[in-house]
C-alpha cells in the first residue's frame, strides 16, 4: 500500500484542526484534537468498519455551526487526513505518535491528564462496536486493551483500580500504549500466519 504523502496530515493542519475543535462553532461536548485522535485510533483498529458520518458525529457531538461550505469541506478534509495518517502508520507497522504525554501525572491546572482524555475517547470508539471487539477472543482483546483501560479511568473493577494505585505500574502501562495500538491492529487485521 503506497500512500500519497499529500493524504497525510501536517503539523500546520493539525493546528488548524485543533483551533476549530476549540472554537465556539462546535458543541462544548465535542472532542478536542487529543480526543479526536483517540477515537480515530479506535475506529482504524475496529474489527468492523465504522461509517465516516458516525465518527464525525461523535467528534463534533452534533453538527458544527459552519461559517461556510468551504470551512466544512476544509475541516472534514483535515479529519479525513488525520484518519488516513493513523491508518497509514498502523498499516506500515509504525509506532503511532500520540498527541499527548504518556503519563498519568497531571499538570498543575489539569483535572484529567491528556492521556486519560485520549484513552476515554479511544474507549468510546471501542464501545460503539463493543460486540465486534470482544465477540471472538474476549480475554485476549481485554488483555491487549488493559493499558488503555487503565489510562482511561473509566473502569471500576479491582484489577484496574489496583493498577492505577500503583503509580510505577500505571506509568509503565501508559508507556506501552503506542505498542499496544499496533498489537491490536495486527490482532484484528493481520491474517493468521
Amino acid at each position: 500500500m503506497t500512500v500519497n504523502t499529500a493524504a497525510l496530515i501536517t503539523e500546520d493542519e493539525l493546528d488548524i484542526l485543533e483551533e476549530f475543535l476549540f472554537s465556539p462553532a462546535v458543541s462544548e461536548e465535542a472532542l478536542d484534537l487529543i480526543g479526536a485522535h483517540g477515537l480515530l485510533c479506535a475506529i482504524n483498529i475496529s474489527p468492523v468498519a465504522v461509517p465516516e458520518a458516525e465518527w464525525l458525529e461523535l467528534i463534533f457531538d452534533g453538527e458544527p455551526k459552519w461559517a461556510s461550505a468551504a470551512q466544512k469541506e476544509q475541516i472534514v478534509g483535515l479529519l479525513r487526513k488525520l484518519y488516513n495518517t493513523i491508518s497509514n502508520d498502523l498499516y506500515s507497522d509504525q509506532e503511532i505518535l500520540l498527541p499527548c504525554e504518556l503519563t498519568l501525572e497531571p499538570e498543575e491546572d489539569e483535572e484529567l491528564t491528556e492521556i486519560t482524555l485520549w484513552a476515554q475517547s479511544f474507549m468510546e470508539g471501542v464501545f460503539i462496536r463493543e460486540d465486534d471487539w470482544f465477540g471472538q477472543e474476549e480475554e485476549e482483546v481485554a488483555g491487549l486493551l488493559l493499558p488503555i483501560m487503565v489510562a482511561s479511568d473509566l473502569f471500576e473493577d479491582s484489577e484496574i483500580t489496583d493498577i492505577r494505585k500503583d503509580r510505577a505500574l500505571s506509568e509503565e502501562m501508559c508507556a506501552q500504549i503506542p505498542e499496544v495500538l499496533i498489537d491490536l491492529y495486527l490482532h484484528f487485521h493481520a491474517p493468521e500466519k
